[in-house]
């Protein structure tokens, strides 16, 4: 009985010892309710940033951008880089037009966009911005 206790003890003590450690490197859980309205609006971004990659990979769209020197590439890269309410704004401005084929438009605020995210410094597409030095 007493070689029963000489082992337990050192085996009891490491084991409070783990479990102490444990407890202080662990950091509590904190819980929070989502609301309906977040989880809908990211679903609609979903879709809408959805909508949009399936518009640039058509074919037609990309010869287009090609023909005005823009890399579908670099607009793929652009477009994952857009926020929620950039996705939507864009959806949205692509719903509005024509259903026949106003390309131009939609060309015109794609290179808007691009233009904007260049002189803001995210990228550097377009070779007349001119960008500070780092």
């Amino acid at each position: 009985m007493e070689k029963l206790r000489r082992l337990t003890k050192p085996v009891s003590h490491l084991v409070v010892f783990g479990l102490l450690a444990l407890s202080l490197h662990l950091p509590a859980a904190n819980a929070a309710l989502v609301g309906t309205e977040a989880v809908i609006n990211a679903a609609q971004a979903q879709q809408s940033r959805e909508r949009l990659v399936s518009t640039l990979n058509r074919d037609d769209v990309k010869t287009q951008l090609m023909a005005h020197g823009v890399d579908p590439a670099q607009v793929q890269t652009r477009l994952d880089s857009l926020t929620d309410e950039e996705v939507q704004t864009l959806a949205a401005k692509m719903d509005q037009l024509p259903a026949g084929g106003d390309g131009l438009g939609l060309l015109v605020f794609i290179f808007v966009v691009l233009l904007i995210t260049d002189i803001l410094g995210f990228t550097n597409i377009f070779p007349f911005v001119k960008h500070p030095k780092r």
